[in-house]
Parts: C-alpha cells; sequence; structure tokens
C-alpha cells in the first residue's frame, strides 16, 4: 500500500503553461496545418503514402511518442485498492462504459446525421459520427490525474480508476467501437480495428509497464518522476505535430465549410456536461465522498482523445472526416474540463449537504 500511496502523491502535478493552453496550441496548428498543406501538397503526400497495412509510419511513430509517456503514470498494483471506493469506481465505470459511447453515438447521430446534416460536406456526416464514437469509447488516462489535482480528489482513487480502465479498455475498446460503428451504419475493417487495439493499446501499455518497472527498478519513484518530466514535452510535442499533419490534410475541406468545426463540437460538448452531471449526481445519490465524487465526474466526461485520434487514421486515414472529429475533441479538451472543475469545486457545499457519507 506504501507504493500505491508513494504513486498517488507523485500523480497529483499541477497544469503546467503548455496543457492549459493546450486549446490555443490547438488553434494554431490548425492555422499551420492550412497553411502548409496549401503551400507543400507533395510533402503532405508523400507522408500520406507512407503506409504499411494501412498504418501510416510516421504517424504511428508520433503517437507512440504521444501515449507511452502517459502509460508510464499507470501502476497498475494500484487496482488493489479498488474496493475502498468501490461506489465511485462503479459510478464511473456505468459512466465510461455503459452511457458515455451511447451517448456520444446518440448525439453525433442525431446532430450531425439529421440537425446539422445540410450544413455539413455531402456523405461526411457518418464519417464525422464515427470519429465521435471513438472519441467517447476510449475513456481518458492522463490528463486525468491534472483535473483530479486541479479540483482535491482522493488520489488513490483517481489511480487505481485509471488503472481499471485501461485493463478494460484492452479488452472492451474493438468491441464497443466494433458495436457502434455497425449500428451507425459504419463499415468496420475489423482487421484494421483490432491491429489498431494491438498497436495503439496493448503494445505501449505492456511497452510503458516493462519501462516502468526497470526505471523504478533501478532509480526508485524519483527517476520515474524526472523521466515523465522529460518526456511529457515530448509527448505534447508529437500530439501538436500529428494535429498539423491532420489539418493539412483537412485543408480543402475545412476551408470550403468553416463551419464544420463548430458543429463537430456541439456534440461533444453537450455530452461532456451530460457525462460529467450523470456522475457528479449519481456519487451523491450513492453518498460518496466529495474527494471520490469530483475526480469521478471528471474520468467520466474526458477521453483519451490521443488513442482516438490515432485509431481514427488507422481506421479512415488521415484525409477522413473521423480523423477530423477527434481532432475537435482535442480542440475543446482543455476549456471543457476546466470548466467542469470549477462548476464541481463551487458545488462542494450542495454536495456534501446531500451526501451521507
Amino acid at each position: 500500500m506504501a507504493s500505491v500511496t508513494a504513486d498517488a502523491a507523485s500523480a497529483r502535478p499541477g497544469i503546467s503553461f503548455f496543457e492549459r493552453y493546450l486549446s490555443l496550441w490547438v488553434a494554431l496548428c490548425i492555422v499551420v496545418g492550412l497553411g502548409l498543406g496549401h503551400v507543400l501538397p507533395s510533402l503532405f503526400g508523400s507522408i500520406a503514402s507512407a503506409e504499411v497495412a494501412n498504418v501510416n509510419l510516421v504517424v504511428a511513430v508520433l503517437i507512440w511518442l504521444m501515449i507511452v509517456p502517459m502509460l508510464l503514470k499507470i501502476d497498475f498494483a494500484a487496482l488493489g485498492s479498488v474496493r475502498r471506493h468501490w461506489k465511485g469506481v462503479g459510478v464511473t465505470l456505468f459512466i465510461n462504459w455503459a452511457v458515455k459511447p451511447f451517448s456520444m453515438a446518440l448525439l453525433g447521430t442525431f446532430f450531425l446525421g439529421y440537425l446539422f446534416a445540410p450544413l455539413l460536406p455531402k456523405g461526411e456526416a457518418s464519417a464525422y459520427i464515427a470519429g465521435l464514437i471513438l472519441l467517447a469509447a476510449a475513456p481518458c488516462t492522463a490528463m486525468v490525474f491534472v483535473w483530479s489535482n486541479l479540483c482535491d480528489g482522493e488520489p488513490n482513487f483517481t489511480l487505481s480508476q485509471v488503472a481499471l480502465n485501461d485493463l478494460i479498455m484492452v479488452f472492451a475498446f474493438a468491441p464497443l467501437v466494433g458495436l457502434l460503428l455497425g449500428v451507425a451504419s459504419v463499415t468496420v475493417p475489423w482487421d484494421t480495428l483490432l491491429l489498431s487495439v494491438g498497436l495503439y493499446i496493448v503494445v505501449p501499455v505492456v511497452a510503458a509497464q516493462l519501462l516502468r518497472r526497470a526505471v523504478l527498478a533501478s532509480g526508485g519513484q524519483a527517476a520515474l518522476d524526472r523521466l515523465l518530466v522529460r518526456l511529457g514535452p515530448i509527448s505534447l510535442t508529437a500530439l501538436l505535430a500529428t494535429l498539423v499533419l491532420l489539418f493539412g490534410f483537412q485543408g480543402e475541406a475545412i476551408i470550403a465549410q468553416p463551419l464544420v468545426i463548430a458543429l463537430i463540437a456541439v456534440p461533444i460538448l453537450i455530452q461532456v456536461y451530460f457525462n460529467a452531471g450523470l456522475a457528479y449526481w449519481l456519487s451523491r445519490r450513492f453518498g460518496v465522498a466529495w474527494c471520490v465524487a469530483a475526480p469521478s465526474a471528471l474520468i467520466g466526461a474526458s477521453n483519451f482523445f490521443e488513442l482516438a485520434v490515432a485509431a481514427a487514421i488507422s481506421l479512415f486515414g488521415l484525409k477522413s472526416g473521423a480523423a477530423l472529429a477527434t481532432v475537435v475533441g482535442v480542440l475543446v479538451e482543455v476549456p471543457v474540463m476546466l470548466s467542469v472543475v470549477a462548476i464541481v469545486k463551487r458545488t462542494r457545499g450542495w454536495y456534501e449537504q446531500g451526501s451521507i457519507a
């Protein structure tokens, strides 16, 4: 248990300058990507052609640089503390796996498939919906530590919940995505989907855990903390480079339909607040302590957008509407989640008046 406590303490970072203004950097990536895509179309064409088994090699390297540093923070030994906060864990699992993917599919179909369909590029609505499904089917594993710290959440709960979500994701991501894409009438390339799960979930999880154990064995928690500090900027830089590529390929479609990004953001915003509010309300009804309910709401609302971007690119391609939809999730992630943090902190008094714990 001492190890879990130490890891929990180390997983309480403040939000960095780079992370706080992530949406600004994403906006800049849009501008840079659009400009480069227009000026250097041959370069982007060469990058797009560098594929093996439907996996773009350049993007694959960038995505590994994104994902592995984040997975290094996860300690599966923390699963032993799940029973201490079983009500909060139950609420979050219910939201992450039984509500959020389905609510996103429903919202995406309603807004993009029907309400906004006349305003979207012809034939692209189903691709945007597919991107939203990929976004919602992957619970957040990294930024949750930041959100939990900002609202003084219980660190052991956050660690155990994230570790449990990662474990479930290895087995549930592909079947859940396949089911929802099928319901949304999107053709599911199962071989590519399973390859994406292997490349962007199973292998990175195993590699990160092996590296984590080796670093802890040689230098302890202090060495792991130093490594995470060094890798943090690399992870975010890889994310931004991937976004530049995506917007470079999407340039013509975006310029032709400048409202597309705003329209895609609508169902994302609604589902974030809906799922956060539902998790928070259920936690209150079940008497969960506020220090557990607050991160529960945040874990229930946020997404592992790095994985979603990777899966969208592998399944549908760099130029696809699905990839663009996942990028919109990155664009809105930070300001929306900061607003959720503010809401749960301001409502703490109301919450604790109704909680029996």
